[in-house]
């Protein structure tokens, strides 16, 4: 497969109000985001030209800046705007959305009241990760040995670039053991999520079972997939979900924007058939998100 590396493409990124050419957009190697992860962002999909819950994740997006201690320089209609320009500029269908925010460079040090706040936006295309057949034979979890730090350690609910620190290293350990990513625990060894998707269970009682997303982002795509289930008559319950209840678990599926629905096969190991409810929900979430029902 070839790769094409992120800072050689054509095409444009919107950057602190301007649209400027791909490769020209650049920021200095002293950056505080770069050195001390004070970069927050989100990830959105587009279908069909129209970019799914655009609003929910700028008002995330900015919540996530706060929650870090700084805010964004444009308002949510501004971003919202130029999400959609820069959409149609890039002359896109199906495409992942990347809007983010840093502090720049004015300070190197732990305190930053002082820097420069960037935003930027990139959007490239990305279709489905699989097609049906391809997603209905499941994905592998390891268990990782990270666990999800407590509200009082980490800014558990801003999608802020440094939690995703244990994250690349849990997804690096599983796929060297041949899995395919990793589920993650919490800091009580509570199931949390996997490294980029929240997590779902259909135990043994019918019911759809979610960790309760209290140390742990509550996706957006979580959110969606919940209302849309229990419209399919399924009862959810969210709850502490212990890792010795996976020997109850019919079936299992990932969340996300990325992932969208994923059904799981195996999480270490424990085996599960993605079955006709996995089916079902992912059938239901495209349907969804490209404003079929």
């Amino acid at each position: 497969m070839t790769i094409i590396p992120f800072d050689d493409r054509d095409g444009h990124i919107w950057f602190n109000g301007e649209m400027v050419d791909w490769r020209d957009a650049k920021t200095h190697v002293l950056s505080h985001g770069l050195h001390y992860a004070s970069l927050v962002f989100e990830g959105e999909r587009a279908y069909g030209g129209e970019i799914y819950e655009s609003r929910l994740h700028t008002e995330r997006l900015r919540k996530s800046a706060q929650l870090m201690d700084f805010d964004l320089p444009y308002s949510d209609d501004e971003i919202i705007a130029a999400k959609e320009q820069l959409l149609k500029m890039a002359g896109l269908k199906d495409a992942y959305i990347r809007p983010f925010a840093w502090r720049g460079s004015e300070m190197m040090a732990v305190s930053a009241q002082n820097t420069k706040i960037h935003v930027a936006i990139a959007c490239w295309e990305w279709p489905s990760m699989f097609d049906l057949d391809a997603k209905m034979r499941g994905i592998t979890l390891d268990i990782s040995k990270w666990h999800r730090p407590s509200p009082e350690s980490a800014p558990v609910h801003s999608k802020a670039a440094g939690l995703y620190m244990i994250c690349t290293l849990s997804k690096h350990a599983a796929e060297r053991k041949g899995f395919q990513d990793a589920m993650m625990l919490d800091y009580r060894g509570y199931i949390a999520e996997a490294t980029g998707a929240n997590i779902f269970f259909l135990m043994d009682d019918g019911k759809i079972h979610t960790p309760t997303a209290d140390c742990f982002l509550n996706g957006i795509t979580r959110k969606s997939v919940i209302k849309m289930v229990t419209d399919m008559g399924y009862e959810v319950v969210e709850r502490h979900i212990k890792p010795e209840e996976l020997s109850q678990v019919r079936e299992c599926f990932l969340t996300g924007t990325a992932a969208e629905v994923t059904p799981v096969s195996q999480i270490g190991d424990h085996h599960m058939n993605p079955g006709s409810a996995c089916r079902d929900i992912v059938e239901n979430y495209s349907k969804m998100v490209r404003g079929q029902h």
